[in-house]
């Protein structure tokens, strides 16, 4: 797959950075200094953490060089690593796993997310927020459309998902003391001209995978698709702007 697109990324920075401010904003204050942040992206978020935790020692590791590249720019993070979140083993025990965004693009949750859990010092916190959105007309038509025009070329299986909540918190309440929500955020979209704003939403992120798939013409065709079906889906208003609403789950995690 080719590497993210940061800029693309930063264009919706405001709404991708409220829900990862309202997850750390109820992180519990910690039991150490390490803190790393599991798939840091363009490190947007890594002044948040610094200034919430101006003292500690900030990690973050993605898979993208982009990423990665813009994220030293912030000069947030004492050190920052290319790697897999599946195969990250800490040498030191973090006193805070911090993932916004992240671990929806990885599988088998149900072993994963008690692993991440088990790095944690004692009376570390796990605090994850992930898309829930798969879904909703804005995801599930990218899938829909490919495999109409295009059946086979894309596995739906790759598709990035989660457990949904009551299972997570059950598999998650064993483990120290937990706290699990769901937030739909109501996003205004800014107007655009040369594609559904949804679109420019979901192409950065979700999509990628499943344009990957496809040749450049091929890709204009569903991309064609998807605008006419977000107009009926996500209609616009008197100002050409959108309502987007977008559903996350939060959970935070903290270890005896």
């Amino acid at each position: 797959m080719s590497d993210w697109n940061s800029d693309a990324y930063s264009k919706f920075s405001a709404l991708r950075l409220r829900p990862a401010v309202d997850l750390l904003m109820k992180v519990p204050p910690l039991v150490g200094d390490e803190i790393t942040d599991l798939g840091c992206g363009n490190g947007a978020v890594g002044p948040v953490l610094r200034t919430r935790f101006p003292k500690a020692r900030i990690a973050g590791l993605d898979s993208s060089p982009a990423m990665l590249e813009d994220a030293w720019k912030t000069g947030a993070y004492d050190a920052l690593t290319e790697g897999d979140i599946a195969k990250w083993r800490p040498e030191t025990p973090p006193a805070l796993i911090y993932s916004n965004a992240a671990l929806h693009w990885l599988p088998n949750h149900a072993t994963l997310l008690p692993e991440l859990a088990g790095h944690l010092a004692p009376g570390g916190t796990l605090a994850v927020q992930m898309p829930h959105q798969n879904s909703a007309p804005s995801h599930r038509l990218w899938i829909d459309l490919v495999d109409q025009h295009f059946p086979g070329r894309y596995d739906p299986d790759q598709t990035p998902g989660i457990l949904d909540a009551r299972t997570t918190y059950d598999l998650l309440d064993p483990l120290g003391h937990l706290t699990l929500w769901e937030t739909e955020y109501m996003q205004r979209l800014d107007p655009a001209t040369d594609a559904h704003p949804v679109r420019l939403f979901t192409s950065s992120t979700f999509a990628r995978p499943v344009l990957n798939t496809l040749d450049a013409d091929e890709q204009g065709l569903i991309t064609r698709l998807y605008d006419e079906a977000m107009e009926l889906a996500y209609p616009r208003r008197a100002d050409d702007s959108v309502l987007f609403p977008f559903r996350r789950l939060f959970f935070i995690l903290t270890r005896p």
